[in-house]
């Protein structure tokens, strides 16, 4: 398997979960904070190719709640994407990029089953 890459935030619990998960099983690969990195909108495309623009917003976040309604409201793929650029914290996470697919949350059972055929 190439090395994955895996976007979080660092006091994110479910992005520490799946990085221990990924070294606990010997899987290679990067980390990347989108609070300090950032996340670019050629790869917001990219993952919009690979999963619809809805499954990458976390509407239980508190940065999704503070997020005024009219911004929130009638959202498609461009507005879903610029609103994600701007407020990097509503992205659903963590984000676990295998190239050709992604895996959104952490589920240790999903991992152990998508990784494997990875």
């Amino acid at each position: 398997m190439s090395t994955v890459t895996i976007y979080g935030i660092r006091s994110c619990s479910n992005c520490k979960a799946a990085i221990n998960w990924l070294s606990t099983h010997g899987i290679t690969h990067e980390y990347r904070d989108i609070r300090d990195d950032g996340i670019s909108d050629k790869l917001l495309r990219d993952w919009q190719n690979k999963t619809s623009w809805e499954n990458l917003l976390n509407k239980r976040s508190i940065t999704w709640r503070r997020i005024p309604e009219v911004d929130r409201s009638e959202l498609a793929p461009d507005t879903a994407r610029q609103l994600i650029l701007n407020y990097p914290t509503i992205l659903k996470r963590p984000v676990l990029d295998l190239g050709d697919r992604l895996i959104l949350g952490f589920d240790e059972t999903r991992y152990r089953r998508l990784l494997s055929e990875a």
